[in-house]
C-alpha cells in the first residue's frame, strides 16, 4: 500500500479504522448485489458507485482485490424480511412471464446500467440458483441453531451472542420492519429454508430436508461469500438498509456456521440512501426512476456519478434536478478543462514531459489524503478542480495528474467529449439538423442587424426546448426533460 494510510467507517464498531488486509496479497470485498425482478432505480445504483468507489480506491493504493457481486433470483420477499410473496415470483405473475426470464431481462438490465456508469465490473457475478446445493449443505450444518415450523427452517437468534450489534437493534421495538410469523420463537427469527405451501407449485422450488421450497434471502449471501471469498473476508457493502436486518441475519449465519464470533467480514460498510423530498426511493411504490429515465431526458450516465461523488457516500444525497443538472455542468467543465489542456499539452514538449514534478506530485499526494479519508470524493474532486486551474503547472502535467486522479474517479474524461454532454432528450421534436438550420437563420439576422429576428428564432428553439448559448463553441443545447 502507497500513499496516505487508507481508513474506512466500519458500519460494526461505528468507527473509523485503519485498513488492513487480511492477506496483503488479496483483498477480498463482498457487496450484495440487485433483486432482478425490476429495473434498478437510481438509488440502488448508488450502492454500486460507491462500491466501485472502493474498490477503485484499494487498486489505485496497491492492493490485488477479488470483488463479488451477487444477483439474488430467488428467496427475496416483499418484505425485507419473512413475510410477504417473493419478489420474483410476484414479478413473473404480473408479468405473465417464466421467473427465468424475468430474471434473466433485468438482469442484463442491470448489467448494462452497470456499463452505463463505468462501473468496473467484478471478478465474479455469483447467482443465487446456481448455489442451491451449497445452500442446502450450509442450512444443515447449522440445523442445531434452527428449528422448524410448519413454514419451514428457522433460525434462532438467541443461540447466537449479541445478535443485531450491526444495526443496534437487540429489541423488539428496535425490529420494527420484521413482520410476525406464526410460530416463531422470537421476532427477530428469520427463515433459512421456505417451504411451499401445501398444493402450490412454485416456479422456483427444490427438494431438500425440510421439503420442498426455496432458500430465504438471507443465506445467500453467507454461502456465495464463504465459497467464493473465504471466511473471514476483508469487506462486505452494501445499502444503509440492509445494515437493518439482511446484514445482521447474514453475521448470525457466519457466527452458527464457524462456531465462532466471526461476523464474516472484518469490515462492513453502509452506503446512504438517495431521497427525493418524497421520501427515499423505493421500487415498491411502483414509480421510480432508472437510469434509462435520466438518459431519457438527455443527461449523460456519467452527469449522475458525478453527483454521487460530489457527495460522500455516508451522506443522505437529495435527488432533485438541480443537483442533477449541477452533475452534469461540473463534468461539463472538467471535460472542457482536460480537453483544452490536452491540446496545448500538444503543442509543447518540455523535458521529462511525461514524469510529473514536485508541485503536480502534491497535488495527486492531496487526492490521496481525501480519498484515503474514508473516501471522501467530495474532497478529492476539489483537488481535482484546483489542479486543473493551476496554471503554474504545464499543461501536459496537468493532464497526467487528471489522468492518474481520474482512476479513482472514473469519469472517462480522456476519452469523453464536450459533445457527449450535450443533452438530447428523448422526446425531442427538433433534429439536430433543424436546429442548425435555424441557428444559420439566426446569424444572418444578426448580421443583418435584425435582431428582431433573431430573438424570434430563439424564442422559438426555447419553446422547442432547445437554449440558444452564444459564445459556447457548440452554440446550443436541449433542456432536461426531466
Amino acid at each position: 500500500m502507497t500513499g496516505a494510510p487508507l481508513t474506512l467507517y466500519n458500519s460494526l464498531s461505528r468507527s473509523l479504522e485503519r485498513f488492513e488486509p487480511i492477506d496483503p496479497a488479496l483483498v477480498r470485498v463482498y457487496t450484495c448485489g440487485p433483486t432482478v425482478y425490476n429495473y434498478q432505480h437510481i438509488g440502488n445504483m448508488r450502492a454500486f458507485l460507491f462500491a466501485d468507489t472502493l474498490g477503485r480506491v484499494l487498486r489505485w493504493k496497491g492492493y490485488k482485490t477479488r470483488h463479488i457481486i451477487n444477483i439474488t433470483d430467488v428467496g427475496h420477499l416483499t418484505s425485507d424480511a419473512d413475510a410477504g410473496d417473493d419478489k420474483m415470483e410476484k414479478a413473473a405473475a404480473a408479468q405473465a412471464r417464466s421467473i427465468w426470464d424475468i430474471a434473466a431481462h433485468y438482469t442484463e438490465a442491470f448489467k448494462a446500467d452497470v456499463a452505463r456508469l463505468n462501473i468496473e465490473p467484478p471478478a465474479e457475478w455469483t447467482v443465487a440458483t446456481d448455489h442451491i446445493p451449497q445452500m442446502i449443505d450450509f442450512a444443515k450444518r447449522i440445523e442445531g441453531d434452527c428449528y422448524e415450523i410448519e413454514g419451514g427452517l428457522y433460525f434462532d437468534t438467541s443461540k447466537v451472542p449479541n445478535y443485531g450489534a450491526l444495526a443496534r437493534a437487540a429489541t423488539d421495538e428496535g425490529e420494527s420492519r420484521i413482520d410476525p410469523v406464526s410460530g416463531k420463537r422470537h421476532p427477530q427469527d428469520f427463515a433459512i429454508w421456505r417451504k411451499s405451501p401445501p398444493g402450490e407449485q412454485r416456479q422456483m422450488e427444490w427438494d431438500s430436508p425440510w421439503g420442498k421450497g426455496a432458500p430465504g434471502w438471507h443465506l445467500e449471501c453467507s454461502v456465495m461469500s464463504l465459497q467464493h471469498l473465504g471466511h473471514p473476508f476483508d469487506i462486505h457493502t452494501g445499502g444503509i438498509d440492509h445494515r437493518e436486518i439482511h446484514h445482521p441475519n447474514e453475521i448470525a449465519q457466519n457466527q452458527a456456521f464457524c462456531a465462532c464470533a466471526d461476523t464474516g467480514a472484518r469490515i462492513w460498510m453502509h452506503n446512504n440512501f438517495l431521497v427525493e423530498r418524497g421520501g427515499k426511493m423505493s421500487k415498491s411504490s411502483g414509480d421510480f426512476r432508472t437510469l434509462q429515465t435520466l438518459i431519457d431526458s438527455g443527461v449523460h450516465p456519467l452527469a449522475y456519478r458525478l453527483m454521487c461523488l460530489q457527495a460522500h457516500y455516508r451522506s443522505e444525497l437529495e435527488f432533485s434536478e438541480d443537483n442533477l443538472l449541477a452533475g452534469l455542468t461540473r463534468l461539463k467543465r472538467l471535460e472542457m478543462a482536460f480537453d483544452k489542456l490536452d491540446d496545448a499539452a500538444h503543442g509543447g514538449h518540455p523535458p521529462n514531459a511525461t514524469t510529473m514534478p514536485p508541485e503536480a506530485q502534491a497535488y495527486i499526494g492531496a487526492f490521496d489524503v481525501a480519498i484515503s479519508d474514508d473516501l471522501n470524493t467530495a474532497k478529492a474532486l476539489t483537488v481535482a478542480d484546483d489542479m486543473l486551474a493551476d496554471k503554474s503547472l504545464w499543461a501536459g502535467h496537468r493532464v497526467l495528474a487528471m489522468m492518474e486522479m481520474d482512476k479513482v474517479l472514473g469519469l472517462e474524461l480522456s476519452d469523453l467529449r464536450r459533445e457527449d454532454l450535450r443533452v438530447r432528450p428523448a422526446i425531442a421534436t427538433l433534429t439536430e439538423t433543424d436546429i442548425e438550420t435555424r441557428l444559420a437563420h439566426r446569424r444572418e439576422a444578426r448580421a443583418a442587424k435584425d435582431f428582431a429576428r433573431s430573438d424570434t428564432i430563439r424564442d422559438e428553439l426555447a419553446a422547442a426546448g432547445v437554449e440558444v448559448m452564444d459564445g459556447d463553441p457548440l452554440g446550443w443545447d436541449w433542456r432536461p426533460a426531466l
